[in-house]
């Protein structure tokens, strides 16, 4: 019975199952089968302790996606791209691998418990052809389109100059990183319109929870812009990304791109201010933006060169999604004095 259960259930395929990926685990365990690709065979244990299958594969080495082909009619994509070129690979490996033709063994070459899952999943198929999701047992010519959530930034806008900007707004990215993200993008709509997928798009700003503050950032002293020259960021809280995401996969339209962001208006040294307010830390520091040229990272300073605010209303309209943590400041009066290890995730 609980084979037959599983069965029923729709199956979802997980690409970059790390600290959102999990979070969306969560919402998504109680009804549906799980899957994982992962590239560190030490992560399955972890995996199958959370109730998820682990699929051992590296999307830089497209020979191990084969699994990949017929295994789920969802996808979520939260995986990066490469760390290097214009053009993300990854996401092309992944599409080849969704779109090829499952093989399967010849006969007589079939297990013995394989064997009896398939002719199980026949006959599922003929008793519960309205209730089983992902064409077990289907020709994969008549299979519908994997329907796939892409997980992409707003760096793909580059600056802004502080604008409001919705989801039309044409994207200008400014760095290498950006532009993998606008590759990926545009191989998913072209995938979308030829019908090979069925894929959503949302842009992700900086992604914050009670382990992803800058505290070590602020125990650095790690110096911020002054205002004059500082940038507007925007934020989402993980759990409410997750969430987003989940609801995509249901609600997001072909082809359509959502802001993925809370109602925070605030600009990069405002957010660290309020994190060093509510965690009893002294406040950074503030210099001039010639002098962060010369004192701080390239990485860092890629950030504090991109000024935007986000629209969300499409989120809210289409997705129907009410935020846990509207802003940063409901965030932090719940979970003051909570234990958090320090890093940050600013897009």
């Amino acid at each position: 019975m609980k084979a037959i259960r599983n069965l029923r259930r729709p199956r979802v395929l997980i690409v970059g199952c790390g600290d959102v990926g999990m979070r969306c685990v969560e919402l998504l365990r109680p009804r549906a089968r799980l899957f994982a690709l992962t590239s560190q065979p030490a992560r399955c244990a972890e995996l199958r302790a959370a109730g998820v299958t682990p699929i051992v594969g590296d999307l830089d080495a497209r020979s191990s996606l084969k699994r990949l082909a017929g295994l789920a009619p969802r996808v979520l994509h939260l995986a990066p791209p490469q760390k290097t070129g214009d053009d993300d690979r990854r996401t092309r490996g992944l599409l080849a691998a969704l779109s090829a033709r499952r093989i399967r063994p010849a006969r007589g070459a079939v297990a013995p418990v394989a064997r009896l899952r398939r002719l199980r999943a026949a006959w599922m198929e003929r008793e519960t052809a309205d209730i089983v999701p992902d064409g077990v047992g289907r020709p994969a010519a008549r299979r519908p389109p994997v329907r796939m959530v892409y997980a992409s930034t707003t760096g793909v806008y580059g600056d802004c100059g502080g604008a409001l900007i919705d989801e039309t707004r044409t994207v200008r990215p400014a760095n290498p990183r950006a532009m993998r993200r606008v590759s990926a993008e545009r191989q998913l709509r072209r995938a979308t319109a030829r019908g090979a997928v069925q894929a959503s798009i949302a842009r992700i700003p900086g992604i914050y929870a009670g382990n992803r503050l800058p505290l070590a950032r602020l125990e650095k002293r790690t110096p911020a812009l002054i205002d004059a020259d500082d940038v507007y960021t925007s934020h989402i809280h993980a759990d409410d990304l997750a969430a987003i995401l989940v609801r995509m996969m249901r609600l997001g339209r072909r082809g359509r791109v959502v802001h993925a962001s809370d109602d925070t208006t605030l600009k990069m040294g405002e957010y660290f201010d309020a994190v060093a307010d509510a965690y009893g830390l002294e406040r950074a520091p503030r210099i001039t933006r010639a002098q962060a040229e010369a004192q701080l990272e390239p990485m860092m300073m890629s950030f504090m060169r991109e000024s935007r605010r986000l629209v969300n209303e499409r989120m809210k309209r289409e997705l129907r999604v009410r935020l846990r943590y509207p802003t940063v400041a409901d965030f932090l009066r719940s979970a003051q004095g909570d234990a958090t290890p320090a890093s940050s995730d600013l897009r």
